[in-house]
This record gives structure tokens, sequence and C-alpha cells, in this order.
């Protein structure tokens, strides 16, 4: 599910050890609102004060129940992830494509003209790949299962190796 935006008040942020490094999770108001690789913590953090304006950031053990989430899907758990309630930032056509992300299986791939497709709009092939790199929702708003036409896996924010571990990852626990 992906909620409306809210401002102000405070970010919850706890971090979360993975097989792939370090995440930071960000909640705010009891939603998911970031989620990142400890190494794009800092634009993140920019990000979401510009968003929300006034904020305060404060380390938590458990982010809004998401950290638990998480530790679920490395432990196998795949489905885990579509529990967790997101509020991201972005235009109506990027949140578009963040819910079909969301609809794409674990363990399954789709390609960037699949998703303009699944969103009503299968020539704005590229505008999806914008969106989809504009994701700040890391792995919960499963951007990584996107790859090109052609098989490939592309790019991913977080990198190629994380990439093919998550993948890898999903495939070996959604057959489960």
């Amino acid at each position: 599910m992906i909620a409306t935006r809210t401002a102000g008040g405070q970010i919850e942020v706890a971090e979360l050890g993975t097989p792939v490094g370090a995440l930071r999770v960000a909640a705010h108001a009891g939603r998911l609102c970031g989620l990142t690789f400890a190494d794009g913590w800092r634009d993140l953090e920019a990000r979401l004060q510009r968003r929300f304006g006034d904020v305060e950031f404060s380390g938590v053990e458990e982010a809004a129940g998401v950290s638990e989430h998480l530790q679920a899907y490395l432990d196998g758990e795949v489905p885990a992830l579509a529990q967790i309630e997101v509020e991201p930032d972005g235009t109506e056509f990027q949140m578009r494509v963040w819910s079909a992300l969301r609809e794409v299986p674990a363990g399954e791939t789709a390609s960037y003209r699949e998703i303009a497709t699944a969103i009503g709009q299968p020539a704005a092939v590229r505008a999806v790949g914008s969106a989809n790199g504009a994701n700040q929702i890391a792995i919960v708003i499963p951007c990584h299962r996107v790859i090109r036409s052609d098989g490939t896996i592309g790019g991913y924010g977080g990198g190629l190796d994380r990439k093919r571990w998550l993948l890898a990852h999903e495939r070996q626990h959604a057959a489960h």
C-alpha cells in the first residue's frame, strides 16, 4: 500500500545489516518514507529534509516495524516486504510506476516496457526508467526487479552486485 504524504515531525532512522551492506531505514508517522544502503544515506537524508522541512531525525532500534519485515525478507520470507506501508514522494506518474513495481512478484522480473504497459503508457519506457531511478525506497519498492527488454539486468542505484544478490535471493526463496 502507498500512503499519501504528510510534512514535519520526526523521522525515525534505524540501521540493519545485510549480506550486501548496511541498510538505513527512515520512517515518518509510522510509514516507510526512505530506504537506502548506508553509502547512499546522505543523499536520501537531504531529500527527506527538503520534503519534510522542519523534521528531526532520531536513531532508533526499530523504525515502524520495517526492520522486522526486512529481516524476515533476508531470512527467506520474501513476501514480508508486501506488508510494509510506504510513503514515497514523487509525481503522479512516479507513484503509478512504483505501485506497479510492488506488483512484480518476488523471484520474478519485469522489463521497463512491461511496467510502462502495466501503467497504461506503453511508450513511456524511458520515463519508467527515470521513475525507477528516482525511487527512494529501495528493495520494498522493488526497482531491482526491473530489467532490460533483452533480459540483461541493467543498472541499479545500489550497484549491480547488490542487484544480482537481491534477484538471486528472491529466486531462491520465492519457490519455497
